[in-house]
């Protein structure tokens, strides 16, 4: 369900918001919503879930081989 939202904003910012609407065709209330649940969406992936907390970091101090040695150890491995 859609809802009307009032805004106060710096007349510099409304002369862009109409001039940027225009280029992109789209309405000003598409432009803040997406921007907005953009932000949310950030906000929403700073959270982990419990799993991935108690995962994170776990290879902060291992030392990781690159794709190039480990595919050449891949590849040794297959020819002996």
């Amino acid at each position: 369900m859609n809802k009307k939202l009032t805004l106060n904003v710096n007349e510099e910012i409304i002369d862009f918001a109409h001039r940027y609407s225009k280029k992109t065709n789209q309405s000003i209330s598409h432009i803040v919503e997406k921007y907005l649940k953009r932000l949310k969406q950030d906000i929403d992936q700073e959270e982990l879930s419990p799993e991935t907390s108690e995962l994170y970091g776990i290879l902060e101090n291992t030392n990781v081989i690159d794709k190039k040695e480990m595919r050449k150890k891949l590849y040794e491995k297959s020819i002996n």
